[in-house]
């Protein structure tokens, strides 16, 4: 089997550094080629996202917000980690709730990705709600300042870096290329 042949192996991994919001490997592998040698593996918590559409679907909710990290400042879907004792939608649900006072009226999976491949453990999952309605005032009060953006601008947003966010950028593409599919 072709696949098998070009597979890099895994011979052992040890942890050089963990805390409940990263962990850092170092992984003994070897390439197809033999040559073997240690990588380093970065692990984050997975989080859920939402790309939430108002009713006629016109509008997507999105926080602007600074990141202190990259020094920016961007638009982002609402969501968050993943808690331990949750599945992925439980948290999209939760997050949204929390951060926006929005319940969507119907929430289903769009999207799971990896961000970084190379080295970096970070399943991220979108969800896409249809509908909302406002069922309580936002909890969170950290996420920046929530606005129904139209989705007429989101090309634009991107084109003009004001939408940075890995998922944020995933999921509006994902939408605007496939739709709910």
């Amino acid at each position: 089997m072709a696949e098998r042949e070009s597979e890099w192996t895994v011979h052992g991994e040890r942890t050089i550094y963990e805390s409940d919001w990263v962990r850092v490997g170092l992984a003994d592998i070897s390439q197809p080629s033999g040559a073997r040698f240690e990588h380093h593996t970065v692990w984050f918590p997975p989080p859920a996202m939402t790309v939430l559409l108002d009713d006629p679907e016109e509008h997507v909710l999105m926080a602007w917000r600074h990141r202190f990290a990259p020094d920016i400042w961007n638009w982002e879907l609402p969501g968050g980690i993943i808690d331990s004792n949750e599945s992925p939608y439980d948290a999209a649900l939760r997050e949204l709730i929390e951060e926006t006072g929005y319940r969507p009226r119907i929430l289903e999976p769009l999207v799971t990705f990896e961000p970084a491949v190379g080295m970096l453990r970070n399943s991220n999952y979108v969800f896409l709600g249809r509908g909302a309605e406002r069922v309580s005032d936002a909890t969170e009060v950290n996420e920046g300042r929530f606005e129904w953006v139209s989705l007429s601008v989101v090309p634009d947003l991107i084109r003009n870096g004001k939408i940075l966010n890995s998922g944020t950028l995933v999921g509006l593409l994902h939408f605007l290329a496939l739709g709910g599919k």
